[in-house]
């Protein structure tokens, strides 16, 4: 009963009547859709669009140990704890620019990499895909970081992690998201061990 009334009340699909790029980088293209509302008039949409989506990485260490990078965020002005991510390169398949970031931002290299899920960020003004794997790190080299990247490299157990989210320690949403898609992962394999 409950579900019928949630299908026959479910917001409708809009209609998009015209799309114009105002605006595009090497990172982000920002757009304006004209669009149809539910009541027939016209409505304007503004947006930012990531084409290729992003990957974000869990990293994994032997011993159990999440893979963390810290880095400081030219918008929040903050220093930031977070998950190896980076945007996918145009063409590129989202697995390989995975292993990519987490060589980058990390120097390490991985094996077993399992795709966890994906996600849309902030599907309200960012149109893109974020893609999560999950990966056991195998050798660590050095970090491939560009000019405007200056990361330090942590290392935390998964009860450790958790903590630092819920002090309030770990802020950003791309690597909240991702640890809410692998979290039971972690937690059930330390359940059954006991």
């Amino acid at each position: 009963m409950l579900l019928r009334y949630l299908l026959s009340n479910m917001p409708k699909h809009l209609k998009k009547i015209s799309e114009e790029v105002l605006h595009e980088n090497l990172w982000t293209v920002y757009k304006h859709d004209v669009y149809e509302k539910p009541n027939g008039e016209e409505g304007d949409y503004y947006y930012l669009e990531t084409a290729a989506g992003s990957a974000c990485i869990v990293p994994v260490m032997p011993d159990g140990r999440i893979v963390l990078v810290l880095q400081h965020r030219y918008l929040s002005d903050k220093q930031s704890i977070e998950l190896p991510s980076g945007k996918i390169e145009e063409g590129m398949p989202a697995l390989e620019s995975a292993q990519k970031e987490l060589r980058e931002e990390t120097g390490w290299e991985a094996t077993d990499w399992i795709k966890a899920g994906e996600f849309n960020p902030s599907n309200g003004y960012l149109k893109t895909t974020a893609h999560v794997f999950i990966a056991e790190v195998t050798e660590q080299k050095e970090q491939q970081l560009d000019d405007t990247e200056d990361i330090d490299v942590l290392y935390r157990r998964p009860d450790e992690f958790e903590d630092m989210i819920k002090r309030g320690d770990i802020s950003d949403g791309y690597t909240m998201a991702a640890w809410s898609l692998v979290r039971h992962r972690f937690f059930d394999l330390q359940d059954n061990s006991s």
